[in-house]
């Protein structure tokens, strides 16, 4: 067994109703005056009462930034660190989609080591400590609560990402009744994301793709597998949406510890450039280069086959990553989303330019188990098209 690093995030509370514990958790782990990270979304939605309700009667003080939006540019990180420092917080708290939690995640490394966004970019940058942090996902896709990673958008439609073990935050609270009313066309988009994760870490050609994250992102494939359609047809069932939260949540801890790859350096400058969820995004292009990847990397995919679909196990293994390709194209439609980039808005006569913005990914391109050149990209937004 090769030799390999595994970090994640120090407490887990995976409890539907947990919500209404967080003043306490706050008051315990973090001190009186906090800054909350949200989007405009979850307050209408009145997601958010339940959090600051159980703030109040703690008697913690926050400072509520409500101005996250998908794909978050700089000026928001900005914006929210401003209000941090005017504040003089003592922790952060995101609560949302990745989105929220990635500006939070910079906001408390940003304030506690005192750095400058633009020293940070890339990969074991950051030097500086970090304030408390707690992060409490809304939807099951990201798996951003226990990640190192923080995702913004530079200009126009660069993604760039800060990686840095300080990123991951203290807790991550888990409360499968704060996904009880997103959509089914969300569900269906963070689901899928979140199985990209689990089969992209799986596959990974980092050098620390370790026992534990395959370990992870089997049973991450299994619990998302056995749930996603449950969940997007049925969006109060609690069981689904709580092994849907769990599931993303391991294929988080997974791809945290052995990097994502081709299907996400893809999948950026379409939601970049095109503003596409990142869920959709993925979804649009893992087929695509899972057919790609397949000559480097079927066996994986074989085996990977049967966590998600367990019938395929009857399906000899030369013909069963075929169908596994095939299925997971198929469980995509059938969740009711898009399938070609064409349907989201993008012409063929961008299609040049989105293979040119996925070579800037390399931190992403490096971990694919084929080498990815810029011909292969447009072949693959071809095919997707």
């Amino acid at each position: 067994m090769s030799a390999f690093t595994f970090n994640t995030t120090k407490s887990v509370i995976c409890e539907p109703g947990a919500i209404k514990r967080l003043g306490e958790i706050v008051k315990e782990q973090m001190g009186k005056k906090v800054l909350l990270v949200t989007d405009p979304g979850l307050i209408k939605a009145g997601l958010l009462d339940r959090a600051t309700r159980s703030l109040n009667e703690a008697g913690v003080e926050y400072t509520l930034f409500d101005g996250v939006v998908a794909d978050p540019p700089v000026s928001v990180v900005e914006a929210a660190l401003a209000d941090a420092r005017e504040a003089a917080v003592d922790g952060v708290i995101g609560f949302g989609g990745g989105s929220s939690m990635d500006v939070a995640k910079l906001i408390a490394l940003l304030i506690g080591g005192g750095e400058r966004l633009d020293d940070v970019y890339g990969v074991g940058q950051a030097k500086g400590t970090r304030l408390p942090l707690i992060q409490i996902p809304t939807t099951a896709g990201t798996g951003s609560e226990v990640t190192p990673i923080s995702i913004i958008t530079v200009g126009e439609t660069e993604k760039k990402g800060v990686v840095a073990p300080q990123l991951l935050p203290d807790i991550a609270l888990l409360d499968a009744e704060l996904t009880l009313g997103l959509p089914a066309h969300v569900t269906a988009a963070t689901g899928i994301d979140a199985m990209v994760h689990a089969i992209e870490s799986y596959t990974s050609a980092s050098a620390n793709n370790n026992p534990v994250s395959k370990a992870l992102a089997r049973e991450a494939l299994r619990l998302l597998g056995a749930n996603i359609e449950s969940a997007v047809k049925d969006g109060t069932n609690v069981k689904a949406r709580s092994d849907m939260l769990l599931g993303a949540m391991l294929a988080g801890q997974a791809f945290a510890n052995s990097p994502v790859a081709a299907v996400h350096a893809l999948a950026y400058p379409i939601g970049g450039i095109f503003h596409v969820p990142h869920g959709l995004s993925n979804a649009l292009v893992l087929p695509h280069v899972m057919r790609f990847n397949t000559e480097t990397c079927g066996e994986a995919y074989a085996v990977l086959a049967t966590d998600v679909f367990p019938d395929l196990a009857a399906t000899p293994s030369d013909q069963r990553v075929n169908q596994f390709i095939d299925r997971l194209e198929a469980l995509s439609a059938d969740l009711g989303l898009e399938q070609t980039l064409r349907e989201v808005g993008i012409g063929e006569a961008d299609l040049a330019t989105l293979a040119s913005d996925a070579m800037k990914q390399t931190r992403l391109l490096v971990n694919n188990p084929r080498e990815v050149s810029e011909t292969d990209a447009l072949a693959i937004y071809k095919a997707a098209f």
